[in-house]
């Protein structure tokens, strides 16, 4: 098997070599840092880098391998982390010069359980500063860009996470969502991201207790999706939120055959680029073709959905931020800056409004959901902005309208509104500048096996992703 062979392979599917000695984590370690070393100059994917440590623990997982003894569930795999949590001893930089220096004195839940599974942190993969940005740049790291068309932006926050494992530098990696940050670039870079829903996985403090905020798995196959999502999730005693029991979810799962899907093209009001309607028309033909049903669906949602989302994102999150203007300012990004500044401003009447629109979201949601099996639309509106995109200063068209610059090209944040809902991001296909589409497959409150069930089988039906150099991004 060739190096971008096995920088491709399935975590699944690589830890079932392992297992049968087919493969070694030794050799699938090397191949992933050969491969990350080639492509660092073009996509930027990764910060930190512990690539020593990482043979050393790679030669660890083998030896366990070969003694036949228990193994964890992502015994030798390389996990790209994102480059905002903690682990204890190493740099986290938030994407941030603030935090240049910064190293941790404690490991946040989720990686520890993936340090306690075996994966192994080959890497750290890069955010925008203070995750405040769908597109992924900081002065500290530079740009991040999209695999498949390095003029574009790879998305974000989790844009390191998603352009990692399109260019096959991570078997699986983690990624945190506040306004669409694991989704956006899942659909930009061409894997699957998953949303659970709030209390599902464990977060650090004081963002847990942020009902739009969710941390969760990023892999190029949905069954690699639930591989890391069932050891990331499960209560926490570091974590209030968590929710009891722990949910574990299957691999396999039967047809959709007689499932009745409803879709929605724009939401209601967002501008959709044209490739992203015909990918998403032809997602919903392969559903058809599984035996399903698909109806669309209006779910009476208009503009004021995504400012009120907006603005509770500058409230909580920009307020958060803007504790470091006073001393740091002058070392911020332009895009985190304006971010902070906004939060200054806003006011806890702005707060309690956006409460009230998502309450009247659900008012349809909830009930259409009772109908539906599952809702489908879009990941993005438009396959992604350029790469060097600043929402501080430029701005953003799609069908000759101006959308906001911050998250109006994407059609995620509704669903951090709707909070309790699970939602997969899979693949479509590419639009005509070669950067992927994707759409959201939206569940009932709690009901995560529903997406999942939706997302393998059609990805199945598609043929699967990245099997070979035609699927896979030239670099």
């Amino acid at each position: 098997m060739s190096d971008l062979d096995l920088c491709y392979l399935p975590a699944h599917e690589a830890l079932r070599r392992f297992k049968s000695r087919e493969l070694s984590p030794v050799d699938l370690m090397a191949a992933t840092i050969r491969r990350a070393e080639a492509v660092k100059a073009p996509i930027n994917a990764l910060t930190y880098i512990h690539f020593d440590e990482a043979m050393a623990l790679a030669r660890k997982a083998e030896a366990k391998y070969a003694r036949g003894v228990r193994t964890g569930a992502l015994e030798g795999l390389p996990v790209g982390i994102k480059d905002e949590s903690e682990i204890e001893g190493k740099p986290s930089s938030m994407g941030s010069l603030i935090h240049k220096d910064h190293v941790s004195t404690r490991t946040s839940t989720m990686n520890a359980r993936i340090l306690a599974a075996g994966g192994i942190v080959h890497a750290r993969t890069a955010t925008p500063e203070f995750c405040c940005s769908g597109a992924t740049w900081s002065r500290l790291w530079g740009v991040t860009r999209n695999p498949w068309n390095p003029e574009f932006t790879c998305g974000g926050s989790s844009g390191g996470a998603g352009a990692s494992l399109a260019a096959g530098t991570s078997s699986l990696a983690t990624g945190s969502d506040i306004g669409g940050s694991i989704r956006i670039p899942a659909a930009a870079c061409g894997v699957v991201g998953y949303k659970p829903p709030y209390g599902r996985n464990p977060d650090d403090p004081p963002f847990n207790l942020d009902f739009f905020c969710h941390t969760g798995p990023m892999a190029r196959t949905v069954k690699d999706a639930i591989l890391l999502q069932n050891v990331m999730t499960g209560p926490s005693p570091h974590d209030i939120t968590t929710l009891r029991p722990k949910l574990r979810l299957p691999l396999e799962y039967k047809p959709i055959k007689g499932w009745k899907i409803a879709f929605s093209m724009d939401l209601g009001f967002f501008e959709v680029d044209p490739d992203v309607q015909k990918n998403t028309l032809a997602a919903l033909d392969v559903f058809r073709s599984l035996g399903a049903t698909v109806e669309e669906v209006d779910l009476g949602w208009k503009q004021n959905v995504l400012d009120a989302g907006i603005g509770y994102l500058q409230h909580l999150f920009g307020g958060y931020v803007s504790k470091l203007l006073d001393a740091h300012a002058d070392e911020m990004t332009t895009y985190a800056r304006q971010f902070a500044e906004r939060g200054r401003v806003s006011r806890s009447t702005d707060f309690v409004a956006t409460l009230e629109v998502i309450g009247e979201m659900y008012q349809t949601l909830g009930p259409l959901l009772e109908r539906y099996d599952v809702l489908v639309c879009p990941t993005n509106a438009l396959p992604a902005v350029p790469a060097d995109f600043d929402q501080s200063k430029d701005t953003v068209e799609i069908n000759g309208k101006v959308v906001h610059p911050m998250l109006g090209w994407a059609m995620t944040t509704p669903f951090n509104m709707m909070s309790r809902c699970p939602v997969l991001s899979v693949p479509t296909g590419h639009a005509g500048n070669g950067v992927p589409t994707g759409i959201q497959i939206v569940g009932r409150t709690y009901c995560d096996a529903d997406v999942f069930r939706a997302g393998i089988a059609f990805e199945e039906a598609q043929g699967g992703w990245y099997r070979d150099a035609a699927g896979r991004p030239a670099l």
